[in-house]
């Protein structure tokens, strides 16, 4: 059996409105195969890894009327994902729990911590 061949590809779409200065005012995103049909979102991040120049291509975009509270949330959350999924993928754990540290840090400095009651 050869693991390699595709037997499905699948499609994941982003569509980016602009306003005349070209700074974007609505995103949608589809996925097919997660039942995703033109959502709502007001920023992503978007890294692709180019085996052949080792090197990552990325897009960052946000709508204008996201605020920067919303920005932090974005943030920190993007970084507790990818501690999450840097362990998962290599099985480090000691530098993924140094990451989570970080992004507690983050979140203490950025006052986006949820209030203990």
């Amino acid at each position: 059996m050869n693991e390699d061949k595709i037997v499905k590809t699948s499609d994941i779409t982003i569509n980016v409105g602009t306003n005349e200065n070209n700074v974007p005012v609505r995103m949608k995103w589809s996925a097919e195969d997660g039942n995703i049909d033109k959502e709502e979102a007001s920023a992503m991040f978007l890294s692709l890894w180019d085996p052949k120049e080792k090197n990552t291509m990325k897009i960052d975009l946000w709508t204008k009327d996201l605020s920067i509270e919303e920005m932090k949330q974005f943030f920190h959350q993007t970084l507790v994902t990818m501690a999450d999924t840097f362990e998962r993928a290599t099985g480090e754990k000691n530098i993924t729990e140094d990451l989570r540290d970080y992004c507690y840090h983050f979140a203490e400095k950025m006052e986006i911590l949820p209030e203990n009651d």
